[in-house]
């Protein structure tokens, strides 16, 4: 049976979306960064579903998502000082904080570990469906585990359309990557993933950060694996905007372009262009779309232009490395 794919904007999609939840079943909703997969945070039995649909590994945390400070409260057990600082600053927004976590959080939503990822989302649609729910909603990407992230309801349908509940479409994400991720139980401020919100800005706000090791055995919150965001096409980033590779004979290859400017080499047999000016934030909010899109198009191999690995680009450029390893 196909999930439903309700409009957000009907009356009464929010209310079943909700009741959904409530019941122990699966939503998906759209946030600013990429599409969820929701449970309640608290019904073990509903998250085992979510790491069953996806094909996810148990040593994966899932990242919580509230819609107040008072389900922070129910959620993590302590606030440090620089939480608060990161609170007051960027949310709601696509920042996760890693915090220690309350007991009545099960311990396969945050893979055994004492510490909960949790995050309150910049979006209408989720903000309203946590709300409805009356439960913080636990939600990775709505998405096979390891493969693109979807930024769209059809994403999620073609991916997960005949195992979930409930799509509930609400329009293309605005961000497009991922929740940036900081850890706040160490002895200084981590950064584990990043995202739209950068380096340099959180800085401003907390002084430095450490920055993780890009692949972990044991992750502490999602996205640290050195496989992920991964098309089923393999992927081969170029040393440079301007380096061009040589294409193997008959090799049906698609190019993957950060701007306008490589968009007319014919030995593509499929060009996607992420922003047409090299803007950053465009590029993120298309990056996985394009991807879908060349993935789709039977090609031996997709080559990737990098983009400058400054402020958003760290992000994207870390989705095209993990998309990109063996």
């Amino acid at each position: 049976m196909k999930a439903k794919i309700l409009s957000a904007s009907a009356p009464y999609s929010i209310r079943l979306a909700g009741e959904t939840i409530r019941n122990g079943g699966l939503v998906a909703f759209p946030t600013e960064t990429v599409y969820g997969l929701g449970c309640d945070a608290f019904n073990a039995d509903a998250a085992a579903k979510v790491f069953a649909v996806k094909q996810r590994p148990q040593f994966d945390p899932l990242i919580v998502h509230i819609a107040d400070r008072t389900q922070l409260d129910k959620v993590a057990r302590a606030l440090p000082a620089t939480a608060q600082q990161l609170i007051d600053q960027f949310w709601p927004g696509p920042l996760t904080l890693v915090l220690p976590k309350q007991r009545a959080i099960p311990d396969l939503v945050t893979a055994g570990l004492d510490t909960v990822a949790v995050r309150m989302p910049n979006h209408p649609v989720a903000q309203t469906l946590i709300r409805e729910a009356g439960t913080p909603i636990a939600a990775p990407s709505a998405n096979l585990f390891g493969y693109v992230s979807p930024t769209t309801a059809q994403h999620v349908a073609d991916g997960l359309g005949r195992t979930i509940d409930l799509i509930f479409d609400g329009g293309p994400c605005p961000v497009g990557v991922e929740s940036t991720i900081v850890s706040l139980v160490g002895p200084e401020p981590e950064l584990l993933r990043p995202g739209s919100i950068t380096l340099e800005q959180l800085s401003a706000v907390i002084g430095p950060l450490r920055r993780s090791s890009s692949v972990v055995d044991q992750p502490t919150a999602p996205g640290q694996l050195a496989r992920h965001y991964a098309t089923q096409t393999p992927v081969t980033i170029l040393s440079s905007l301007k380096a061009r590779p040589t294409l193997h004979k008959n090799e049906r290859a698609g190019l993957l372009s950060f701007s306008q400017a490589s968009s007319m080499d014919e030995r593509f047999a499929a060009i996607e262009v992420l922003s047409a000016i090299g803007d950053l934030r465009e590029a993120a909010r298309n990056l996985f779309a394009a991807l879908r899109r060349l993935d789709a198009q039977s090609l031996d191999r997709i080559y990737v232009e990098p983009c400058p690995e400054e402020g958003l680009g760290m992000a994207i450029m870390d989705r095209l490395r993990r998309c990109a390893a063996p």
